[in-house]
């Protein structure tokens, strides 16, 4: 259970995950504007535990998300979070993490699955997937995909994250997975479906 107090929403400075830009061009004779944010790439993880044939997944509380949660003349100073409570924030995702250290994006994928699943995995056990934009609207940055099948004698840890990271490690059979997905309004990105649906083509379907 997640405790939420002390809300506030200020303007964005100094951020060392972002920065906020405007793009001045001209495109087929006209000129325009548009809004940027830079941000770090990132990584991405399937991870598959074969020993209990299982979805290592990961829980956690986005603030982003719980933003949109409240309606926009509810987002004061001050807000209800019995009316509005901290789980409208959660996601179900799948192990990620951005590049912020000079790693390559395979180093950086080893390290987010032990920090925040708790598997020590070696780099052979990760198989590139693809490399896209994680957005397309505000942000470009590139997100690299990686699967990674594990077993119950790689766990070394109960993972969690890092420093101030709440994350809870949950597992989800292929079918309570499908279930999900097939929800009309689920709380998890893009992304989330994108491995699922890898997973199901290129592993379930070859099986």
């Amino acid at each position: 259970m997640n405790h939420l107090s002390n809300i506030c929403f200020k303007p964005l400075t100094n951020s060392i995950y972002m920065k906020p830009l405007t793009m001045c061009f001209n495109l087929n004779g006209k000129e325009r504007t548009w809004d940027l944010l830079e941000a770090h790439d990132s990584v991405l993880i399937i991870i598959y535990n074969i020993s209990r044939n299982v979805f290592v997944l990961v829980k956690q509380f986005r603030p982003a998300v719980y933003y949109y949660a409240v309606p926009p003349k509810e987002r004061v100073d001050t807000i209800d979070v019995n009316k509005y409570p901290p789980e409208l924030g959660v996601t179900i995702e799948l192990c990620a993490g951005i590049i912020d250290k000079n790693l390559t994006p395979i180093e950086i994928a080893r390290e987010e699955v032990l920090e925040e699943c708790g598997y020590d995995v070696d780099i052979s056990n990760l198989h590139h997937i693809a490399s896209y934009p994680s957005s397309v609207g505000s942000n470009g940055s590139k997100q690299t995909a990686f699967y990674c099948e594990v077993t119950d004698d790689m766990k070394v840890s109960e993972g969690g994250g890092v420093d101030d990271e709440s994350i809870e490690v949950v597992e989800m059979t292929v079918s309570e997975v499908l279930n999900y997905i097939s929800k009309k309004d689920m709380v998890s990105p893009p992304s989330f479906l994108f491995g699922i649906y890898w997973f199901v083509h290129n592993k379930v379907k070859n099986n």
